[in-house]
C-alpha cells in the first residue's frame, strides 16, 4: 500500500467536497445517503467513508474469503484498545496495526482527491484531522513516551505527518452534527456512554484546519436536520 506523499504541501481546497462529522448516534449515515442523492441531481456524485475498522471498512473485511471474519474481529479488537487515549498502545504489533490503517486511510482519501480533481461530488461520512490524538476521533491513534523503542517514535512521527497531511486537504464544507450524550445512546445502546461522552466532549474543539463547517443540532426532527443540511450544501456547492 502506497502513501507516498510531499509532507510540504500547502492546504488546498477539494471542489465539491462535503463532510460530514459527529459522533455515533447523530445519523451520518442517513444524511450523507440522502445528501448523495441530492448531489446525484447535480451532477455525478459518490459517496466516500473515511472512518477505520468499526465502520464500513469492517463489513467489506468480512466479505474477504476464508479469513475475512476472523481478520475483522482481530482488527476490530487491536482498533478499540487504541482508540482510548487513556490507556497506553500493548505495544509494537499494534503500532504497526494502527499505522497500516492509517496509510489505508490516506489511501482512501487520495481516492477523494482524484474524484475532486475530475470534477465528481463527492459527500464523505467522517473526515481526518491532527489537532487531537485518537483514532475515534479520526486523529492519529499512536502515543508515545521517550521511553519507547525507536520504532515506536517512528511509527508516531510518521503518523503525525500522514495526519497533518490529510488535515491540509480541506473539503469545500464540513457539517458537523451535534448530540448530547443521553441522545446518542438512546440511539446506540450498544455503545458505551462513556466513551460517547467522551466523543461528544471533544468534537467542538475541532475545527478542521479552518475548513468552512456549519453546525446542526441532530436532536431535531430528521426533517429539519436534512433541511438545514441541503441549505448548507447548496450554498457551499455552486
Amino acid at each position: 500500500m502506497s502513501a507516498s506523499i510531499n509532507h510540504h504541501d500547502k492546504s488546498h481546497l477539494l471542489t465539491g467536497v462535503v463532510a460530514v462529522v459527529g459522533c455515533d448516534g447523530t445519523g451520518k449515515s442517513t444524511l450523507t445517503a440522502d445528501l448523495l442523492t441530492y448531489l446525484q441531481s447535480k451532477g455525478v456524485a459518490e459517496r466516500r467513508y473515511l472512518g477505520l475498522v468499526s465502520g464500513e471498512m469492517g463489513d467489506k473485511i468480512k466479505l474477504l474469503p476464508i479469513f475475512g471474519v476472523w481478520l475483522e474481529l482481530h482488527l476490530s479488537a487491536k482498533a478499540q484498545r487504541a482508540q482510548d487515549m487513556k490507556q497506553k498502545l500493548p505495544g509494537t504489533g499494534t503500532a504497526i496495526i494502527m499505522h497500516i490503517l492509517s496509510l489505508w486511510r490516506v489511501r482512501q482519501l487520495k481516492l477523494v482527491m482524484r474524484l475532486s480533481q475530475r470534477g465528481v461530488l463527492v459527500i464523505t461520512d467522517r473526515y481526518p484531522q491532527a489537532e487531537i490524538s485518537g483514532f475515534r476521533y479520526d486523529g492519529p491513534g499512536i502515543t508515545v513516551t521517550s521511553e519507547d523503542n525507536w520504532l515506536l517514535r517512528k511509527l508516531a512521527a510518521r503518523e503525525l505527518k500522514l495526519y497533518q497531511w490529510m488535515a491540509q486537504q480541506k473539503p469545500a464544507l464540513i457539517i458537523r452534527l451535534n448530540i448530547d450524550a443521553e441522545t446518542a445512546h438512546s440511539r446506540k445502546p450498544d455503545h458505551s456512554l462513556a466513551e460517547l461522552r467522551d466523543k461528544i466532549s471533544v468534537m467542538p474543539r475541532l475545527n478542521f484546519n479552518g475548513t468552512k463547517l456549519v453546525d446542526i443540532d441532530a436532536r431535531l426532527p430528521y426533517a429539519e436536520v436534512l433541511a438545514n443540511a441541503l441549505k448548507a450544501v447548496k450554498s457551499a456547492i455552486k
